[in-house]
């Protein structure tokens, strides 16, 4: 099985009705930091599985871009909001 990674994604679609798509598309990947942002922890495949579902979305005048956070600077992000830490789960609880 392939490492996850921490990734921001960041776009800047033109269109209302395109960027509600990415939106959705991404809701459910990863979590929503500001208007265009999103944190995603995705392995090799995740991402570029995503990648290419977004760029299928998009037009010439759209931007998106994705930025990997190696664990370190991960750890050094320093944010004020209701995020969460930027720390992978140690384990998950079935509730």
């Amino acid at each position: 099985m392939s490492e996850k990674r921490w990734y921001l994604v960041s776009y800047d679609i033109r269109h209302p009705k395109r960027w509600r798509k990415a939106y959705k598309k991404l809701c459910g990947r990863g979590e929503w930091l500001q208007y265009s942002l999103f944190r995603c922890r995705l392995t090799e495949t995740e991402k570029e599985s995503l990648r290419w579902e977004l760029e299928c979305l998009l037009t010439a005048e759209d931007d998106l871009m994705f930025v990997h956070l190696c664990p370190g600077c991960a750890e050094r992000i320093d944010h004020r909001g209701t995020t969460k830490d930027w720390a992978p789960p140690e384990r998950f609880e079935i509730i």
